[in-house]
């Protein structure tokens, strides 16, 4: 028999101000970030601890995808691909019609940060939510990743604990992606520990050969002299200085070619950042053109992102109407017998869709008035249906006397002509018709004037 969840209510805080746990209710503390001097030496020994058989601890990474998270290239492409997630609109329907109960929940706020966070679920890995109502509304808490051992299934108080509190001690707890996965920033955690490291490195090459020497020569028995120059030449910006005694030499060895240097700084940063953009959008040309970028090579960039987009919206999906239904029902949003999909948003060119819309019309394809009124946003009047009636043709009165029907060939003999006389006789009309407007009437004999020869 399965154990009955019980409903405990995770709350969160930390050291200071702490109050001891009520009837009810788990807490968890927090412990801050650490952030900054990370190597790759950091990264090796916190990517090992997190993928130990069995006590994984996942504290010391997720420190280190918080941190990388401040990088801007990275940053940018991660809320380049959620973005077709967060700005395509959801919907919930039964029997092919929208639940309008259920669409209100869809378009409130709590359940727009539930799709970002879900999304993040392929950067950071499994992701654990507590559901709750909030009254008219739902409502949920993303459990601290660092407080989650998925694999044990169970919550820990400490980052560092080993043992903790069982799922089952939750209700409406769920937890979406796979236990062991570390997500991309795993991946993406390498080149931008380098992009860092080289761009710090750049920005000494820069510090120390970006500006002029300045050289101050003093005499070597005057001290006052001395402290006067230092003074001006410090005084005088943040280049490099060297002050010495006259009589004495100091050789200075430059960098061979100041410009190369600085170019394979920026080479090296590059390639970071383009491996980054291949790790979250399968591609470069779609954040950068680069030097041999060309529409055509974009286009198959595009495609290559289109499907991880497909991918992504896939998964959201399978989580609401998978994971999420049960959950759903036991706090009152009725899911049962639908499903949850994304809206197909419509073509926004309407100069290139009325084209297509005539010319199916033409071809004898009906278009409904009320598709044309909602595809190029006009308001419907009010009194549609007389406007449309006023447009009708009157049908056309039929003619009280019958014209006179011209007797066929054949009537008035009573004989009727064979298939083969039938076809002679319009061959011989049609040659007729064809030279009639070339040729004058011979004229008949006795009439008509007389020809002198």
């Amino acid at each position: 028999m399965a154990k009955k969840k019980k409903y405990n209510k995770i709350a969160i805080t930390g050291n200071v101000g702490r109050q001891p746990d009520r009837t009810g209710t788990k807490t968890i503390i927090l412990t801050q970030t650490r952030r900054g001097n990370i190597d790759i030496g950091d990264y090796m020994t916190a990517l090992k601890a997190a993928e130990n058989v069995d006590f994984p601890c996942w504290a010391k990474l997720y420190d280190i995808y918080e941190d990388i998270l401040t990088d801007g290239h990275l940053s940018a492409v991660i809320q380049k691909r959620k973005s077709p997630i967060l700005n395509t609109p959801i919907e919930f329907k039964r029997n092919g019609k929208v639940d309008e109960q259920i669409a209100v929940q869809l378009r409130s706020p709590w359940f727009r940060s539930f799709l970002s966070d879900v999304a993040d679920t392929v950067q950071w890995g499994p992701s654990t939510f507590q559901f709750f109502r909030n009254g008219e509304w739902l409502g949920y808490d993303l459990i601290p990743r660092k407080h989650v051992n998925p694999v044990k299934r169970i919550i820990l108080r400490r980052q560092t604990d080993i043992t903790g509190d069982s799922f089952d001690d939750y209700a409406d707890l769920v937890t979406i992606g796979n236990p062991r996965d570390l997500g991309i920033l795993a991946k993406a955690a390498l080149y931008v520990i380098y992009k860092r490291n080289a761009t710090a490195d750049w920005a000494q090459f820069i510090e120390l050969y970006g500006h002029p020497l300045k050289e101050g020569i003093y005499d070597g028995w005057d001290e006052d002299s001395r402290t006067k120059m230092t003074d001006d030449l410090f005084n005088m910006g943040g280049s490099a200085v060297i002050v010495h005694p006259k009589g004495t030499e100091i050789k200075i060895h430059d960098a061979g070619s100041k410009s190369a240097s600085s170019d394979l700084y920026k080479s090296f940063v590059q390639y970071c950042n383009d491996e980054l953009s291949k790790l979250e959008l399968g591609n470069t040309l779609t954040t950068e053109a680069g030097e041999k970028g060309t529409q055509a090579l974009g286009t198959v960039h595009q495609s290559v992102e289109d499907k991880i987009e497909r991918a992504d919206r896939q998964m959201i999906l399978d989580v609401l109407n998978y994971e999420l239904t049960d959950v759903f029902t036991n706090l009152g949003m009725n899911t049962a017998g639908g499903e949850f999909s994304f809206v197909v948003p419509q073509n926004k060119d309407l100069s290139a869709r009325v084209i297509i819309d005539q010319q199916l019309k033409s071809m004898g394809l009906p278009i409904s008035d009320d598709y044309l009124y909602e595809t190029y946003g006009i308001e419907k009047p009010k009194n549609y249906e007389e406007l449309k009636a006023a447009r009708m043709p009157e049908p056309k009165k039929q003619s009280e006397e019958k014209p006179e029907e011209e007797p066929e060939e054949g009537k008035e003999t009573g004989k009727t002509d064979s298939p083969e006389e039938k076809v002679d006789k319009k061959k011989e009309n049609f040659f007729k018709n064809l030279f009639s407007g070339f040729f004058q009437d011979a004229p008949e004999k006795g009439k008509g004037a007389v020809l002198k020869f």
